[in-house]
């Protein structure tokens, strides 16, 4: 598990960056639930935690691309692939991550480590 942030940080309807290989984004939802999905978008290298938080749904801030934090699906074009979707657990006021083992899908041109 990764340590993200305090609960106290992370305010209903906001989004942090976790600055970590690739980088991973948290959104605690109005409804006050918390999802922590691959932060780059799978169509162009866009930070996800910098979108528009609806519902279970953020929306890209460059083309607009939404995906589903519950399962990474992406619901608009142009991108076609989902992101990857991390389980989190929040134990004593902390906010941890834990990583899914599953390969990222990066957007074209653009390898882990370089997110």
């Amino acid at each position: 598990m990764i340590p993200a942030c305090p609960l106290a940080a992370l305010p209903r309807g906001e989004a942090y960056r976790l600055d970590v290989e690739p980088p991973i984004a948290l959104f605690h939802t109005e409804d006050g639930e918390i999802y922590a999905i691959d932060d780059t978008c799978t169509h162009q290298d866009a930070s996800l935690a910098d979108g528009w938080l609806e519902g279970c749904e953020v929306e890209c801030p460059l083309h607009a691309s939404r995906f589903d934090l519950r399962t990474g699906r992406v619901d608009a074009p142009p991108a076609k692939l989902p992101v990857r979707t991390h389980r989190v657990v929040v134990e004593d006021g902390t906010v941890y991550v834990v990583p899914s083992e599953e390969p990222p899908n990066l957007p074209p041109g653009l390898r882990a480590g370089t997110a």
